[in-house]
């Protein structure tokens, strides 16, 4: 803590049952002094704030202030029982904490209270949208309830509107990328798509550490400038995996039927080093299920990039085939953009690239939920140097805060749109400018401009001894000054 304070809210709950699910990112505590605190990992109230030591006392203040946590939610409420719920409600049969803690029970345990409707209290939103991204609102008239998640039962992450991600919504970054658009010659733009098509693709083979032939690449290029066209349902997640994968000789394609995890074995006893440990296969159909609901519900109503980020990178935590989940992940979100429109038509923004960039970024987002997922996770290993989770741990993939991911996410599309669109439009123009010029010189095929223009590149604008004696032993010394005058005054990198 940033100063002496007493757990208040989630964190109290937490200690005080003992709950075993993942910690939310930010707690809460009451402080000595009379001033709030508000760091990205502690919510420091005065002491007028101080709830009531009791759960109704530390639940109505989580649901004011901290927002909604769903896993730690669930556990909670599997920890206490209907009998509190029902008797807050009976107490307190218009209070909008005590109503829309009654929805979540019920939403999130599937398990009916005996309670009469309710008749009094104005409806009143489950989810407080100034703290959190919630969906369209369907009215519970059992709760008298607005149910706003951004998901269903069976998967629903939440993101927090931080600071950081109300600037990327104030962007309005599918408007900015439609003007740069609108500024390039159509045919230039054709090719422009084309190269960051294939950028894209053989970046995320690239982020897997692989290399593979280049048909595989292109292959996987078509897939993704074609994302958005069809549903995504579990037959499309199949379809996509038999396009990665390429030779199945080696893998078995489809939904795991066994345990699976990121990482390593050790060298000796073979004993299984996990990163990450992926979704119980018993657990899949109905996480896959909650997927594709969200993926037609909404993520069509939900700012686009925090969607998108939701729904991939809960199919990652999740991790439901045996390869080619991490080429897939990135795959959705080309496939919520394109569906929502977001990135005008015949273009693909190179997303992967960006991430290869920035990869030990990427890396400790996704990070920063399996490490605190990990020791959550009961496990054994198999005779087959695998692991069986020995646990129930379904909750822990459809329910998680993914503010981090949609920050990254939205940090990424902003750099192929401000900088990675521009440079590659301009980069082929100016290319065109050259090879006119050098065309203008000489009667020279287009492969061999190409081949002119890449040494140059690779030589900082002049043209190599070796390049001299071989390809191009034909260039007088006069020639060669001109060429490389020509490259460096168009400022081509």
């Amino acid at each position: 803590m940033p100063e002496t304070a007493i757990p208040a809210g989630y964190c109290a709950l937490l200690e005080a049952y003992n709950l075993q699910v993942p910690v939310p990112i930010r707690l809460a505590a009451i402080g000595e002094r009379h001033r709030v605190i508000d760091t990205p990992d502690w919510l420091i109230m005065t002491p007028r704030h101080q709830p009531q030591e009791s759960l109704r006392g530390h639940l109505t203040f989580a649901l004011k202030y901290e927002g909604l946590d769903l896993a730690v939610l669930k556990k909670l409420f599997e920890a206490t029982g209907v009998e509190p719920i029902q008797e807050w409600v009976r107490e307190e049969p218009t209070g909008s904490y005590a109503r829309r803690t009654w929805f979540l029970f019920e939403w999130l345990t599937g398990n009916y209270i005996e309670l009469p409707d309710a008749t009094g209290g104005r409806y009143v939103a489950v989810l407080d949208d100034s703290l959190q991204f919630g969906g369209p609102n369907t009215n519970s008239s059992r709760h008298r309830i607005k149910n706003n998640l951004p998901g269903n039962s069976n998967f629903c992450p939440l993101v927090f509107k931080t600071a950081n991600l109300q600037a990327f919504c104030d962007l309005n970054l599918a408007k900015r990328a439609q003007e740069v658009v609108d500024n390039v010659p159509r045919d230039l733009l054709a090719r422009t798509a084309a190269f960051l098509l294939l950028k894209d693709s053989r970046s995320s083979y690239a982020i897997e550490g692989e290399r593979p032939p280049q048909d595989r690449i292109q292959r996987w290029g078509r897939a993704i400038g074609e994302a958005g066209q069809i549903d995504l349902d579990k037959d499309e997640l199949l379809r996509l995996q038999q396009i990665v994968i390429g030779d199945e000789r080696f893998i078995k394609l489809g939904f795991r039927q066994e345990g699976g995890f990121v990482g390593s074995h050790d060298r000796e006893s073979r004993m299984p080093l996990p990163d990450h440990i992926s979704a119980r296969h018993e657990d899949l159909e109905a996480l896959l299920d909650g997927m594709v609901g969200f993926a037609e519900m909404e993520a069509q109503t939900l700012d686009p990039v925090v969607a998108a980020a939701i729904l991939a990178f809960g199919f990652v935590y999740i991790h439901p085939f045996e390869d080619g989940n991490g080429r897939i992940h990135r795959y959705l979100f080309h496939h919520v953009l394109a569906q929502r429109g977001f990135n005008p038509p015949g273009v693909v923004f190179p997303i992967s690239s960006a991430i290869l960039e920035r990869i030990d970024e990427y890396r400790g987002v996704l990070e920063s939920y399996s490490a605190r997922l990990l020791p959550l996770i009961e496990w054994r290993p198999t005779d087959g140097f695998n692991i069986e989770v020995t646990n129930d741990t379904g909750d822990f993939y459809r329910f998680f805060d993914a503010t981090p991911h949609a920050e990254f996410l939205f940090s990424c599309v902003q750099q192929t749109i401000d900088v990675d669109l521009p440079y590659e439009t301009e980069f082929l123009r100016r290319y065109d400018q050259f090879r006119a010029a050098i065309e203008d010189m000489f009667d020279m095929p287009e492969r061999t401009v190409d081949l002119l223009f890449r040494f140059l590149q690779q030589n900082n604008g002049q043209l190599s001894a070796r390049a001299r004696g071989k390809e191009f032993a034909e260039l007088t010394d006069h020639e060669v000054e001109r060429v490389e005058n020509i490259f460096s005054n168009f400022n081509i990198s």
